[in-house]
């Protein structure tokens, strides 16, 4: 173990048990350099490098493979517990190990410490066989009260003899220009290479860097994930210098959070499709058996939710599902091994660059197998089944454009219908305040979304959708449309109590016969536009009469004399309809209208009695201009009765419209009703596990760029790209959960963001709310007030943030091997190349509404249009195992200010070795890192790293699922160091 001692065991326990003995520094500490990063969590109270040289093994022709294990005591602690180790390094007798030794805060050192370093040499790592050459203690204390904060140590064999000599160099936590740390005069040449000199530079302030959102400390990331484990290295640079690297690994309360809100959407959405299911009143026999077909399908959908529900609540381990976990059916909707990987380094100027990858084991639907293939041939069995079911079936035939369109409208008219009736309110409230300001701006909104929701209902897939309804009624006769009708049409004789009732004026069963035809329909909405209109003309008049007093008598005298003119020139102009089966629907529009002569009458959708009689003195003092005295309240009793129409009639129309919709979709989703529930709960849950790393990658994204202009320019006009990378092979299971993690991904598309500021500041009231259903989810990210304010205009006012998903996936182990050689690798070759038009699409759409300056510096020569170009080039290649797509994919996404995501099967083997390797090419590519230790650094972060831990937490053994024989197959830089892998767990 590389950078210090893991924070406590981390198989069975949730992490927040973890923080809770965050460990105080005592104030005897306070002046040391123990003292600098007391505040920090995500630093190191104490670091210090190894050096061994002169090492002398008992076969004196034979260089050791050594390592140092670490262990300490702090009295009155009377045993030694391990801390850590260094990564083990072969050949030489003068090893400079390239991972530090990092105490944090909660290793519960001081002064009084005792360290001691036993270096051990390695005769065999695939066996673990191996004998201690020799060790050394020291104390703390001993180390800080150096001048130079360095140690020069023998190493004893347990017969006390020199067995060769240890450095121990600490790293200065603290700004002291006086004293900076050296560590002396290395030799020219060490472990075979060249060795550069440390650059002193690094031991000056730490104050000079950027300000980095520390996941152990930040308000809003230490809300959202947890459990850190950290590890420190030293990497030399090809000018000279040193790069100071923290990597770290945490999971997220999300894991289980998101899932939990995501089932309990699928839950409402579900219960209310039932019950939009049975609000279509009473149908004939053969559509009443569809409906009870499709209705008993939900309601066992809805069962199965409100189990996994119930399963979710009760959960209380932790705060990850492991890999060995992954067809456990209660935690199906969690992702597996969910993790953020980061990685911060410090350049030589003390800037920190911070690097975040989210791995995930691959989202599929592992409880329900993989024997009936994935999701992408299921959705195409499914289209092939329902084209099959409905050219055998009688029923009308609806073209897919049809059931997105019905889909549309029934969102349409639900939004648009709250806020009719929200922006009515408003009006009647401003009229009882008699703000003249208030109601001519809330008209305006008032008029937009009437309009608007007039416009959704003015289309002929409804009004046929209607008829079909009323031909699904169990008593209906067919006859001829009248004379004028080009075509023949449906009328249809209801005797049901339904809401046409109450507009048509009759509760008498015996009365309710209604002819409806497209023109009927059209009546129904242009009632709406007829209320409106006649809201629009009384508030206009209020508002004359409020500016021009001394005109009301004048305005109202020529008003009477010119109305019977005006009127009729008005109804020239545009006719509204009121829908009654009796003698009364026949009474024309200007005898409606005679109760106010000066402007048009709305429909009255109360009762039949107030369209029978003549209207009240009261709505005659409504319909008259005519008053000369003003008195409180007159505006918004003037007003109170036409609003009331006008939400009545909205909500008549919106009604009848909706259950029509309903209907149409119905009669869509029957043949094959039983398939579609089956592949909709498989995508659920392959969704729910890709949302949720979406989510998190969002946020920590957001929270590094969160002073990042260009970023956040970026992010509100052309929306956030979210790149995952996948090692599955293209064979056996691994296919099947290649076709499920496709769709999952693709699906984020109907994914929003929207920043909200937090109304609290505790660690729930930073959390992520997910509102909206399978057509789109809406995902509101709380951020505290001063994070908040930092945001630009244009995301603090609520606007929605997209998302841009891409997948690349290379098969890399020796299944692949097989599908190159004997299977197919189409489907591999299809993500890539659609995810590669839908990369360079986006590059595109950048170019032509951002600048340059928008995406961050590289130190890369290649410009980001020849990086694309290569991508395209290796994508179209056919070449086995080509990694180069990923590293570029990788690339091009880091470039363009995307987030990163890394899968394989459970996101702990393969997935290790991807991020080890993305680390080094960003330190090798981006910060200089010495390319002679490349090869170091990444065994040392493969065998010592936070990656090696994950295995641990997965299936408590620290080796990854790997064998010989399957290594042969993997690309070069894939291949874990031995001594790390075996057969294990997966």
């Amino acid at each position: 173990m590389a950078g210090g001692r893991d924070r406590g065991s981390r198989i069975q326990r949730p992490w927040s048990v973890y923080r809770a003995s965050t460990f105080e520094l005592s104030s005897e500490m306070i002046g040391l350099a123990l003292a600098g990063n007391s505040q920090d969590p995500d630093e190191p109270v104490l670091e210090f490098s190894i050096v061994c040289t002169d090492l002398v093994t008992p076969a004196l022709e034979r260089k050791p493979n050594s390592f140092v294990a670490v262990s300490c005591t702090t009295p009155p602690q009377a045993f030694w517990t391990k801390h850590g180790q260094t990564e083990i390094i072969e050949g030489t007798s003068n090893p400079m190990f390239l991972s530090s030794i990092a105490f944090f805060q909660d290793s519960n050192v001081n002064q009084q410490t005792q360290v001691k370093l036993a270096v051990y040499d390695v005769k065999d790592r695939s066996q673990g066989t191996m004998y201690m050459l020799g060790s050394a203690l020291f104390s703390v204390k001993e180390l800080l009260q150096e001048k130079e904060h360095r140690l020069q140590l023998e190493l004893r064999s347990a017969e006390n003899e020199r067995v060769g000599n240890i450095a121990i160099a600490a790293w200065q936590m603290e700004e002291r220009t006086d004293q900076r740390m050296l560590m002396g005069r290395l030799p020219d040449s060490i472990n075979g290479r060249t060795v550069l000199p440390v650059d002193e530079s690094l031991t000056e302030s730490m104050g000079a860097r950027i300000k980095y959102a520390s996941l152990c400390k930040d308000t809003l990331l230490r809300s959202v994930f947890g459990g850190t484990m950290s590890r420190m290295y030293r990497f030399p640079t090809t000018d000279g210098n040193h790069l100071r690297v923290l990597e770290q690994m945490a999971e997220s309360v999300l894991s289980l959070n998101v899932p939990r809100q995501f089932v309990r959407l699928l839950l409402e959405e579900d219960a209310a499709r039932v019950c939009e299911l049975e609000e279509l009143g009473e149908l004939s026999p053969c559509w009443e058996n569809l409906r009870r077909q499709i209705v008993s399908q939900y309601q066992n959908m809805i069962l199965a939710y409100q189990a996994t529900l119930s399963d979710l609540n009760d959960y209380r381990g932790p705060s990850f599902k492991a890999s060995n976990l992954k067809a456990e059916k209660k935690l199906e909707f969690i992702p597996i091994n969910l993790h953020v990987q980061r990685m911060r380094v410090q350049d030589e100027l003390g800037f920190e660059h911070t690097y975040d990858v989210i791995t995930i084991g691959a989202p599929a639907a592992h409880c329900q197998g993989f024997k009936n293939s994935g999701l992408r041939k299921l959705i195409q069995k499914f289209e092939e089944a329902k084209k099959h079911a409905l050219s055998s079936c009688q029923s009308i035939v609806y073209i897919p454009q049809d059931i997105v369109r019905a889909k549309e409208i029934i969102a349409h008219i639900n939004t648009l219908k709250t806020q009719v009736s929200y922006y009515a309110e408003r009006l009647s409230r401003a009229a009882k305040d008699r703000s003249a300001s208030g109601m001519e701006r809330t008209l305006v909104t008032l008029a937009d979304k009437t309009r608007q929701l007039v416009t959704v209902c003015d289309c002929k897939l409804l009004a046929s959708a209607i008829q079909g309804l009323n031909a699904a009624r169990p008593e209906f006769i067919a006859s001829k449309a009248s004379p004028s009708a080009d075509s023949e049409q449906v009328v249809l004789r209801n005797d049901q109590d339904t809401l046409l009732a109450k507009f048509s004026g009759r509760n008498s069963r015996s009365s309710l016969h209604m002819d409806w035809h497209e023109e009927e329909w059209e009546k129904v909405w242009s009632n709406v536009d007829k209320s409106l209109e006649c809201i629009i003309e009384r508030v206009d008049k209020l508002l004359q009469k409020e500016r021009r007093p001394s005109l009301v008598s004048q305005d109202s005298m020529t008003s009477d004399q010119q109305g019977g003119s005006s009127k009729k020139g008005e109804d020239g102009k545009r006719r509204a309809f009121w829908i009654n089966p009796d003698s009364a629907s026949q009474e024309s529009p200007s005898l409606q209208s005679s109760s106010s002569p000066s402007e048009p009458s709305p429909p009255s959708p109360s009762s039949s009695s107030s369209s029978a009689r003549p209207p009240s003195p009261e709505q005659e003092t409504y319909g008259s201009p005519s008053i000369e005295e003003s008195y409180p309240g007159e505006w918004s009793e003037a007003l109170y009765p036409l609003l009331t129409t006008l939400t009545e009639c909205v909500a008549m129309m919106s009604d009848k419209a909706k259950k029509s919709m309903v209907f149409l979709l119905m009669q869509d989703s029957a043949p094959t009703i039983a398939m579609d529930v089956s592949l909709q709960y498989r995508r659920d849950v392959v969704f729910c596990q890709t949302l949720t790393a979406l989510i998190c990658g969002f946020i920590i994204k957001l929270r590094n760029c969160l002073r990042d202009n260009g970023f956040l320019r970026q992010l509100y006009t052309i929306g956030l790209l979210a790149q995952f990378e996948s090692l599955l092979s293209t064979y056996g299971e691994e296919l099947a959960m290649l076709e499920d993690m496709s769709v999952g991904v693709m699906d984020l598309r109907n994914v929003t963001f929207k920043v909200t500021q937090a109304t609290g500041s505790s660690a729930p009231d930073m959390l992520p709310i997910i509102t909206g259903n399978r057509d789109g989810f809406n995902v509101r990210i709380p951020l505290p007030e001063t994070m908040f304010e930092a945001l630009p205009r244009e995301i603090q006012s609520g606007m929605l943030l997209r998302v841009q998903p891409v997948h690349f996936n290379v098969g890399i182990n020796e299944q692949q091997t097989l599908a190159e050689k004997f299977g197919d690798t189409s489907l591999q070759e299809i993500i890539n190349s659609e995810s590669f038009s839908r990369l360079n699409s986006y590059y595109e759409q950048f170019k032509e509404v951002l600048p340059e300056d928008c995406l961050p510096r590289s130190r890369s020569q290649t410009c980001l249009p020849e990086l694309l170009r290569f991508l395209g080039q290796n994508v179209h290649a056919r070449k086995n195992k080509n990694v180069d797509i990923l590293w570029q994919a990788a690339e091009i996404c880091r470039r363009l200010n995307g987030v990163r995501f890394t899968s394989c099967k459970s996101a702990k083997d393969r997935t290790a070795m991807s991020v080890t390797l993305e680390q080094c090419l960003i330190l090798q590519h981006e910060h200089g890192m010495a390319p002679q230790v490349f090869t170091q650094a990444l065994d040392c972060m493969r065998s010592e790293g936070c990656r090696r831990e994950n295995t641990m937490k997965n299936v408590g053994c620290r080796k990854y699922a790997f064998n010989s024989l399957q290594l042969k197959a993997f690309p070069r830089y894939y291949r874990p160091p031995d001594g790390t892998y075996g057969k294990v767990e997966t």
